[in-house]
């Protein structure tokens, strides 16, 4: 049977999404938590992409004469053992760590909707899916990602190089084994939205399923991978922070701010700034992060609409 195109018998259409949208900024804005979270995360992604333009001392360059320097106006951080300015590290750092965590998150959540949209519509998949999806869950994600990363850090940094090769492999560490919480949210939701009218319409009408899929299931439960984005992101930084602080992620030339700490944890007594300012960055990262999450899952939960 032909794909003979349908009229959009879904809630979607144009003016009801602009007017739900209103309605989910709206409340949204009424969440001042996520209000301040989004303001503060939206400061730092400008101090990291715009702050070496304006703060231009190299983060590599080494000043032995300055090292474990306190705060000044020409290093506003301070300076580390080797005198490197510390700002111009954190600014570095941040550029990639949020990378990091901005494309891990996006591998995770297309793994996570594609296994949860799969597993939730086609009955027949819906067994495999979800024993892998609890197979992942019941794995002992640390020691696998140390034992994975061991095995392969060598390999890709002598094929990408040291940076790109160590970015490739932390990202898809970190992917592969944050994506199921995602799988079991949208499962969730494809089970409710599946048996609706608009559904059975589309799939009485001719429309093929790959195409009830894309064009009816996967609009409605962006609302909550939108939510799960946001938590994946502080997922994917404390993950990477983590690795880096056990010396398993970027080299010490390619700072994040895990690395930072790592690096800076030996010199705790004598200049405690270089442990403040990347735990301070990340820190504010995830709470932010955090905050919209709880404001965008509010926003979009139905049972708090003000009519």
């Amino acid at each position: 049977m032909t794909d003979v195109p349908q009229p959009d018998i879904g809630p979607d259409t144009l003016p009801q999404e602009r007017s739900r949208a209103m309605q989910l900024w709206g409340r949204f804005r009424d969440h001042k938590g996520g209000i301040i979270g989004a303001a503060v995360f939206l400061i730092i992604i400008v101090a990291v992409t715009i702050g070496p333009y304006i703060h231009t001392i190299d983060p590599q360059f080494l000043d032995i004469r300055s090292k474990n320097q306190g705060p000044s106006l020409i290093h506003p951080f301070g300076t580390d053992n080797l005198g490197r300015d510390m700002l111009a590290q954190v600014l570095a750092g941040g550029r990639l760590s949020l990378s990091v965590g901005m494309v891990a998150m996006a591998l995770s959540l297309f793994l996570g909707t594609v296994v949860g949209l799969f597993s939730g519509y086609i009955k027949w998949l819906d067994g495999p899916l979800m024993r892998l999806t609890d197979l992942f869950l019941a794995l002992p994600l640390l020691p696998l990602l140390l034992v994975i990363i061991m095995l392969f850090r060598e390999t890709l940094r002598a094929i990408f190089g040291p940076e790109t090769g160590i970015f490739i492999l932390i990202v898809f560490v970190i992917g592969i084994t944050s994506w199921m919480h995602t799988a079991r949210i949208v499962r969730g939701d494809v089970l409710a939205i599946k048996n609706q009218e608009f559904i059975l319409a589309a799939k009485s009408g001719g429309t093929r399923e790959f195409n009830i899929i894309l064009r009816h299931l996967l609009p409605n439960v962006m609302s909550s991978i939108m939510v799960s984005a946001t938590l994946g992101i502080a997922t994917a930084i404390i993950t990477e922070s983590a690795l880096s602080f056990l010396g398993l992620g970027f080299p010490s030339d390619f700072p994040t701010w895990g690395r930072l700490l790592y690096d800076g944890a030996n010199f705790l007594q004598i200049t405690p700034s270089r442990v403040l300012w990347p735990g301070l960055a990340i820190s504010l990262t995830v709470l932010s992060v955090n905050y919209m999450g709880d404001a965008f899952r509010d926003a979009l939960d139905p049972h708090k609409v003000k009519h």
